[in-house]
């Protein structure tokens, strides 16, 4: 690449910070909204859940229980916001507290905390930097580590909830409990299907 190339390289890249950093406010506000809404959803979820339908073992899911899938969601959610204080988010090490999988009491009473602690967030927070460790490897060694920002790992945690809630959507109908509406559907699907007619 020569010293022109270089240069316009530059100026694009200049540009595109510029044009993000022109909608951040409401790009944050629009990250902060759906992780309240996703936490909405398990609210609503665990309210309606009928007595015992948490904790059953669902074998054509791989046993897995509703409540194992939920509990693995508000790990990511804890870690990443008790990752705040240090600036470091660490998905390897979670609480993986027992109890959110067994008692919905208590998985309703931690979804509503994280789901305030959120709301307090300003949108300008979200551009906060920060590392976040994740294994993504099969080999042995250390996590790595990836520069990142608070909004970015939001993101992450957002869609990594709506995997499982898809997850946790089939179990359900399996033990034939409600759903709330949209649940474990991709907004980007529900977009698509709203634009298109279909259901």
């Amino acid at each position: 690449m020569n010293q022109s190339q270089v240069l316009t390289t530059a100026v694009r890249s200049v540009a595109a910070v510029t044009a993000i950093d022109g909608s951040s406010q409401s790009d944050s506000e629009r990250i902060l909204a759906a992780a309240a809404e996703i936490l909405r959803q398990g609210e609503l979820l665990l309210a309606s859940l009928p007595p015992g339908a948490f904790v059953q073992k669902v074998p054509v899911a791989f046993n897995a229980s509703i409540g194992g899938h939920y509990r693995h969601c508000l790990d990511h959610f804890t870690s990443l916001l008790a990752g705040l204080d240090g600036a470091l988010v660490d998905y390897d090490h979670r609480q993986r507290d027992s109890r959110l999988e067994t008692q919905v009491d208590f998985a309703l009473a931690l979804t509503r905390r994280i789901r305030a602690g959120i709301e307090c967030l300003e949108p300008s927070a979200l551009w906060t930097p920060m590392i976040a460790r994740c294994e993504v490897s099969y080999e042995p060694g250390d996590s790595p580590l990836s520069k990142s920002s608070l909004g970015r790992e939001l993101v992450y945690v957002i869609g990594h909830a709506i995997h499982h809630y898809a997850l946790i959507s089939v179990m359900a109908r399996i033990l034939e409990v409600p759903l709330p509406p949209a649940f474990g559907v991709a907004p980007s699907t529900v977009a698509h299907l709203q634009s298109t007619g279909s259901r």
